[in-house]
C-alpha cells in the first residue's frame, strides 16, 4: 500500500473534526464489522495464507444477500491455487454509462505472532481502535466494497452505471501472481470501466482524534531494480591488483549516490505542492509553493529537498539497497554486485533510466542488467472535475473546512496495471490514518474504529454518487 503520510501534521494551522460515529455501533455498522473481522481473519499471507478462500468467503456473503451466481466470478490460475481472486458486478440501468470498478487487493504482509502484542489474525477493539493484520492495508477497503454490494442488493438501488469490484491477490509481493495484472490481461472485459477506484488516497489526522487533510491519490511512479555488476580475475588477497572487482562496483555506487535527477512535476504534483504548501504555511509550505510556481527556483528547491518525501515527489529516484561481492576472504574478489532501486517519475520508460545509469556511471566494466518483474509505466490519470468534484463534495460534508489535495504516489499501487490498459484509476478519500502510519507492514497493525465507520459511510455516498 502506498498513500500520503501526513505530511501537514508538522505545521498545520487548523484541525477539523470528523462527524462522529455513534457510541454504539448502527445495526448496519455492526453487519460490516462482521465482513470486516472475517476478511482480517482469514490469513492471505504469501507463506501460509489463501487468497482464495478469502475470496470464496466474500463471494459466499454476497450470494447470501442475493446476487447471482452470474455475477459473481472466482478465478485462480492453476499453479497459484491459493492466489485467486473475486470479481463480481452489480448491473446498473443505464446502456450507454460505462461502469466504475472498486478494487482492493486482499494479500497482507507477513505476520508472525511472536512479535505481535495480539494475535495478528484475531481482530481485536481495544481503546478505540481494530487491531489484526490488514486492518489498515487494506482489508477495511475491501470489507467496504463488499459491504456496498450487500447494501445495494439488500435496498433494491438501480444504479445507472453498472458497479463491478475485483477483490485480488499479490499487491504486497513483489514477482508473486498478481491479480490485476491477470484480470487487465486475460479479461480485460470483465473489468471493463470508465475509471477505478483504489487505494492510495484517504485522510491524515494529527493522532488526536482530529482529521486534518484528506487527499486522491492521481497518477504514481513505477520501479525497476537494476543489478549494477564486475568481474574480475580475481587472485591471492597477498599481491593486491589495481583491477578490483570490489573497488569498480564502489565508483559505480557512489557515482549512483551523487546523481540528482532533474526537478520534474505534472498536474498532479504541481496542485499537490501548491495548495500542501498554501495549508502548512511554514518554511517548507512556502517554498513548496514557490516551487509550483516556478521549478527553476534553486532556493525554494533547497528547502523542499529536505524533506524525503518532497525530494523524491519531484524526480526519479534511485538508491542502492542490496549488496555482494568476493568469495574468499584471502582472495581478490572476482565478483561484486549491488542492487539499485528505482522510482520512476511519470513519463520515464525503464529502459531510458537504465540508459542514464549507463551514462552516470561511465564504466563499460560495469554490467547493468534491469530485473524482473518488468512493471508498466502508464500516465498519470487527468485531475478529471467529474471525479474529483463528488469527492469534494463529500468532504464538505463530512469534514467541512478540509480541502481534497491530489497527490502522486512515490510508490506503487495495483493503479499501474489498470492504467496500463487504459482504466484511469484514483486513490479515493475517506478513512484516515494517524501520524504513524498505524502499524501497517509493521507490528500491531490498526484502525481507528471511528475512522473505518465514518470512512465507510463516505465511501458508500461516493460510489452511489458516480452511480448514479
Amino acid at each position: 500500500m502506498t498513500r500520503l503520510t501526513a505530511l501537514l501534521t508538522s505545521a498545520i494551522l487548523f484541525a477539523t473534526p470528523a462527524i462522529a460515529a455513534e457510541a454504539v455501533p448502527r445495526p448496519d455498522q455492526l453487519a460490516f464489522r462482521e465482513i470486516y473481522k472475517e476478511l482480517v481473519e482469514t490469513n492471505t499471507t504469501l507463506s501460509s495464507g489463501s487468497c482464495t478462500l478469502a475470496a470464496e468467503r466474500m463471494a459466499a456473503r454476497l450470494k447470501a444477500a442475493g446476487l447471482k451466481d452470474d455475477q459473481l466470478t472466482l478465478f485462480a490460475v492453476p499453479d497459484k491455487p491459493k492466489e485467486g481472486g473475486l470479481v463480481a458486478v452489480y448491473p446498473g440501468t443505464s446502456k450507454t454509462a460505462k461502469p466504475i470498478l472498486l478494487i482492493a487487493h486482499i494479500d497482507v504482509v507477513e505476520a508472525k505472532r511472536e512479535d505481535w502484542e495480539r494475535d495478528p489474525f484475531v481482530m481485536v477493539e481495544e481503546n478505540g481502535y481494530f487491531y489484526g493484520r490488514g486492518t489498515a492495508d487494506i482489508k477495511s477497503q475491501a470489507a467496504v466494497w463488499v459491504d456496498t454490494l450487500i447494501r445495494f442488493q439488500q435496498q433494491g438501488y438501480k444504479p445507472s452505471r453498472t458497479v463491478k469490484m475485483a477483490l485480488t491477490c499479490g499487491e504486497e509481493t513483489n514477482g508473486a501472481f498478481n491479480g490485476v495484472e491477470w484480470l487487465a490481461a486475460n479479461e480485460r472485459d470483465l473489468i471493463d470501466a470508465e475509471f477505478a477506484l483504489n487505494e492510495g488516497g484517504g485522510g491524515d489526522s494529527d493522532g488526536k482524534g482530529n482529521v486534518i487533510g484528506q487527499s486522491v491519490q492521481v497518477g504514481e511512479k513505477t520501479f525497476a531494480n537494476f543489478r549494477l555488476e564486475t568481474r574480475n580475475p580475481g587472485g591471492h588477497s597477498s599481491a593486491p591488483v589495481p583491477d578490483n572487482a570490489i573497488y569498480q562496483l564502489a565508483r559505480a555506487v557512489t557515482r549512483v549516490e551523487e546523481h540528482r535527477f532533474p526537478t520534474e512535476m505534472t498536474d498532479t504534483t504541481r496542485r499537490f505542492f501548491a495548495e500542501a504548501g498554501a495549508a502548512r504555511g511554514d518554511e517548507t509550505g512556502k517554498a513548496m509553493v514557490a516551487l509550483a510556481n516556478n521549478m527553476a527556483d534553486k532556493t525554494a528547491e533547497a528547502i523542499v529537498n529536505k524533506d524525503p518525501f518532497l525530494h523524491s515527489n519531484l524526480r526519479t529516484t534511485c538508491v542502492a539497497t542490496l549488496l555482494d561481492g568476493g568469495h574468499a576472504a584471502n582472495a581478490l574478489p572476482q565478483r561484486a554486485g549491488a542492487n539499485i532501486n528505482c522510482r520512476i517519475f511519470p513519463g520515464h520508460s525503464i529502459e531510458s533510466i537504465k540508459a542514464e545509469l549507463a551514462k552516470v556511471i561511465g564504466d563499460p566494466g560495469v554490467a547493468i542488467t534491469q530485473l524482473p518483474p518488468k512493471r508498466p509505466a502508464p500516465p498519470a490519470p487527468p485531475l478529471d472535475p467529474k471525479i474529483i468534484g463528488p469527492m469534494q463534495t463529500l468532504v464538505d460534508k463530512y469534514w467541512p473546512g478540509l480541502k481534497v489535495i491530489p497527490s502522486m504516489a512515490n510508490g506503487y499501487t495495483d493503479a499501474t496495471f489498470l492504467g496500463a490498459v487504459g482504466i484511469p484509476t484514483y486513490g479515493i478519500p475517506g478513512m484516515w490514518g494517524d501520524p504513524d502510519g498505524n502499524g501497517a507492514h509493521g507490528l500491531n497493525e490498526r484502525m481507528e474504529v471511528r475512522s473505518v465507520y465514518v470512512g465507510r459511510d463516505y465511501m458508500f455516498d461516493l460510489v452511489k454518487a458516480y452511480a448514479d
